[in-house]
């Protein structure tokens, strides 16, 4: 049973850390570093947890990370799991189900994505206010954990309204521009070619990436309040007459990591 994986999982944390957050963050590509900011970090690798297991995506660190932001006590992943590493979307979603069960009420999620918005330029940081689930699959397909949420749980408002509402507050008191848009997940690793990204954009999404939605529809399962933020890494295949590539995609997230580090520990603070 899931559960019981997930109490077992715990156990193990809870003999590392007595620290008990209400905010959650996933750090995506190139965005790690507000990882290191941590006051009094306790950190687990992946590789040790129980039912874990090791991310292999380049950037992403791999170690679930409690602490204090400016004060405040969070649950920082550094470093997600992808569809194109090969795991299930059970598998990829399982530290959510954690979270949820360790008493995790906020989620903040980010990630690098691919502009498709042609208002957009590279280094923008973009609010998630909705997506497109293009996986081909649910996290959620297979046998309802009545512990976890309802067999059919309500997307509707999946992305929280006030989390939106807050940070967009929150951007311009700090001086940050802040995009706002729906995001539309592919399996990857291929990136989307030119024709798929006009169909994506007729669709109505503003952005694409390889991760995100699968955490999202469980966080909403379990009943998480969700902001999620994309950093535009690069401009999406075709807008522009040059090829992809993952440097970009880690040179972007560095080069914006300090906005985003500034934006999502003033956000922190209001919660």
């Amino acid at each position: 049973m899931l559960m019981d994986q997930v109490q077992e999982t715990i156990a193990y944390i809870e003999q590392k850390t007595t620290l008990k957050p209400k905010v959650a963050i996933v750090l995506g590509s190139g965005l790690n570093s507000l990882a290191d900011e941590l006051q009094k970090p306790c950190v687990i690798a992946y590789k040790e947890l129980p039912h874990f297991v090791v991310s292999t995506a380049p950037g992403h660190q791999g170690n679930l990370i409690f602490g204090y932001l400016d004060d405040v006590p969070v649950l920082c992943m550094q470093g997600r799991l992808h569809v194109y590493e090969g795991y299930s979307l059970e598998t990829i979603t399982y530290p959510i189900r954690v979270m949820a069960a360790l008493g995790i009420e906020k989620l903040i999620l980010s990630n690098a994505a691919g502009g498709i918005d042609i208002d957009f330029a590279v280094g923008d940081l973009m609010i998630i206010s909705d997506h497109i689930n293009f996986m081909g699959r649910n996290p959620l397909i297979g046998a309802n954990e009545t512990e976890f949420g309802p067999r059919f749980n309500d997307m509707t408002f999946a992305y929280d309204r006030e989390l939106r509402g807050l940070a967009h507050q929150t951007a311009e008191e700090l001086g940050i521009k802040l995009q706002e848009g729906v995001y539309l997940a592919c399996t990857g690793p291929s990136y989307e070619t030119p024709a798929e990204i006009r169909m994506f954009r007729s669709w109505g999404a503003n952005a694409v990436g390889m991760s995100t939605v699968p955490e999202v529809i469980v966080a909403a399962h379990c009943g998480l309040k969700v902001l999620a933020i994309s950093c535009i890494s690069n401009m999406a295949a075709g807008i522009l007459d040059q090829p992809l590539t993952e440097e970009e995609v880690l040179a972007t997230g560095a080069k914006v990591s300090h906005d985003f580090c500034r934006l999502v520990k003033a956000i922190t603070a209001k919660l």
